[in-house]
């Protein structure tokens, strides 16, 4: 059959089709993404490069992720979410393929640079077409399963990419999300309807688009290799200035623009802008932990990479379980309400886990922090679609998506630099100890902070052109 289109409002079947894709298609961004964390040493043998060398085919797919998610949500506005989705996936399923095949370090990171395009098309498209597909009354609970069948990835990529490495290759990563993401691809031939910001022209900003993919790629780069180059390092400085410098043209850009890549009126809206905050909150204390974690178990105690993917399994599962969560609590609770929430599981866990040391503690409290910080950042992306109109679901996607994905690389630049400097005067357990200790207390601060806010301002500052989209039956969130 083929997809309906935005006149004919899908049905139930449709619907079904349309939720299928994009939660298969987001199961393999997330599995991917952590199958391929325990999988560099891996790479780094077969192809005979150092480590560090191997790091670039993680550094290249966020740096083009990073840099591309506010192009992708608002070209999908625009030019159609359909065909925006349609791209994404096959782009990401055939870099899957090239991905397996790379016979060199250059081959895999070109490959990897093209995933991480498919990704920054499918992330943001996959939350608008799930929006616009879905009614008022299911569109939270539509959301909230589809992240939740993607954080399945977040729970399986460690244990994958742990089994692959020590078993038949870290290949069979790629060769596993090939064929998933050509049916999601299929599926979404099939159902996803086109949908699109009518009110809005066609024209696509292209001095805009170059002038924010330059100044986030040259920030993202910055951040990604500051620690191996040195921060004052002359390629490291000038990154930062190209950054500063089309970050400024960006913004000048947008406020003359007549078509805007990013309407800055979309951050007059208070709730969204406090539930960005939150999340990306929440998104830099699960890449300290999940980074932290990692070296723990596998420095400090000795795992193998199968055995540090199976501790993370329960983890893991918990910020799988966190995507139906969220819109169960805003049934109940203001969306703010939970990430603040979020920030406060979040923040007890990661002190928690500075504090203790034998496994019947470790487990259950680096499994209680990850509820919170799934719950933050997976919510993020649910709970913003509840205060924005839907039209503009794929450029307010791609601004939170960029605000989680950059500022969490950020986090882990700082992670590390902070590790070099305390390792030596403390040692690295402790060294990891007071870095929790300080995500932790950041998290509670920030929790605190939106909580005030949100009730100072509560839905005050969107602007009229914004409307807030509340639950049937209730006033704003």
């Amino acid at each position: 059959m083929g997809a309906k289109t935005a006149d004919a409002p899908p049905g139930a079947a449709e619907r079904a089709g349309v939720f299928i894709a994009a939660s298969i298609a987001l199961f393999c961004i997330q599995l991917d993404f952590f199958a391929l964390n325990l999988a560099i040493p891996g790479i780094a043998a077969e192809l005979r490069v150092t480590v560090s060398a191997a790091q670039w085919a993680l550094s290249a797919y966020m740096l083009a992720i990073g840099c591309l998610f506010i192009v992708g949500g608002r070209l999908g506005d625009l030019l159609g979410r359909r065909p925006v989705l349609l791209t994404g996936t096959a782009l990401f399923a055939a870099a899957s393929v090239g991905c397996a095949l790379a016979g060199t370090l250059g081959v895999l990171v070109v490959a990897r640079v093209v995933q991480g395009i498919g990704a920054a098309l499918i992330f943001p498209g996959s939350v608008s077409v799930i929006t616009n597909a879905f009614p008022d009354a299911t569109r939270a609970r539509a959301l909230g399963a589809m992240f939740a069948i993607a954080n399945v990835g977040t729970a399986l990529g460690p244990f994958v990419g742990g089994g692959f490495t020590d078993g038949p290759g870290w290949r069979w990563i790629f060769w596993l999300l090939a064929p998933l993401s050509a049916l999601a691809l299929l599926l979404a031939l099939l159902y996803v309807p086109d949908s699109r910001d009518d009110t809005a022209s066609r024209q696509v900003d292209l001095p805009g688009c170059l002038a924010v993919v330059t100044g986030l790629a040259a920030l993202t780069l910055a951040v990604e290799r500051g620690s191996a180059w040195g921060w004052d390092h002359a390629r490291t400085l000038t990154l930062l200035a190209v950054a500063v410098v089309s970050g400024a043209l960006f913004v000048l850009r947008e406020r003359t623009c007549r078509h805007p890549l990013v309407d800055f009126r979309l951050l007059r809206n208070i709730p969204f802008d406090l539930i960005t905050l939150m999340g990306s909150v929440a998104n830099m204390g699960y890449a300290v932990t999940v980074f932290l974690a990692t070296l723990q178990l596998q420095q400090e105690r000795g795992l193998s990479a199968l055995l540090a993917g199976t501790v993370f399994l329960a983890p893991a599962l918990m910020v799988a379980c966190s995507g139906p969560l969220g819109p169960w609590l805003a049934t109940r609770l203001r969306p703010t309400t939970v990430m603040v929430l979020a920030g406060a599981v979040a923040g007890s866990g990661m002190i928690g886990m500075s504090l203790v040391w034998a496994w019947w503690l470790y487990i259950p409290v680096f499994t209680w922090c990850a509820l919170g910080l799934g719950l933050g950042w997976t919510f993020a992306s649910v709970a913003t679609q509840q205060v924005i109109a839907p039209a503009r679901a794929g450029e307010a996607s791609g601004v939170v998506l960029t605000a989680l994905v950059v500022l969490g690389a950020i986090a882990l630049a700082a992670t590390a630099a902070a590790i070099t400097a305390l390792t030596p005067e403390t040692g690295p357990e402790e060294a990891y100890d007071a870095i929790l200790r300080t995500g932790g207390v950041l998290s509670l601060a920030a929790a605190a902070a939106v909580l005030l806010l949100s009730r100072r301002f509560g839905t005050r500052g969107a602007h009229q052109d914004e409307p807030v989209a509340g639950r049937p039956g209730e006033g704003p969130p």
